[in-house]
């Protein structure tokens, strides 16, 4: 098993790989329509990477520095707020893999990248529909509710963790 940063084009089999996975975490992920729409946000984000093991991709994680060109509402509640930081617009572990450590493994890679550059972290949890184990996970690892909202189909918390780039 292997992290794999993207740093360039992905092959058509990877971006489907993602997509289908992406849309198998659909409502704690927000869905997208086709492979091109997450092509894109790859192609927009300033790190994204997968796991891949027995070549099956089992997870991936994107995200994106202040002042990108993403216009989701969540990205803009951090963008309108903090000067610097890394968000984490999804995060997905396939169900079989689930309470692996698959999701630490990702985060502890992205620690590592935003902690060289003295990043907090941010990101949202769905709190209606209640994503308990995204936000077991993220309170788990020292991340503190920076606010929230309501939706007209949903609500979020959002999250910042900071402390991470002391350790490095």
């Amino acid at each position: 098993m292997k992290i794999i940063e993207i740093k360039s084009v992905l092959e058509p089999k990877i971006i489907k790989e993602l997509h289908a996975l992406n849309q198998d975490n659909v409502p704690a992920l927000g869905s997208l329509s086709t492979e091109a729409e997450l092509e894109e946000l790859i192609k927009l984000s300033d790190t994204s990477m997968y796991i891949l093991s027995n070549n099956e991709i089992i997870g991936f994680l994107v995200c994106f520095r202040e002042q990108s060109k993403y216009h989701s509402p969540n990205y803009r509640f951090f963008n309108n707020s903090e000067s610097k930081f890394m968000y984490v617009d999804r995060v997905a572990i396939k169900q079989n893999n689930l309470g692996k450590g698959l999701g630490s493994q990702l985060y502890n890679r992205l620690y590592k990248i935003a902690g060289t550059k003295h990043l907090p972290i941010c990101c949202e949890v769905n709190t209606i529909p209640k994503n308990q184990v995204s936000l077991n996970f993220h309170y788990k690892n020292n991340f503190k509710s920076v606010g929230e909202y309501d939706f007209d189909d949903h609500s979020v918390v959002y999250l910042k963790k900071e402390d991470h780039y002391l350790n490095n």
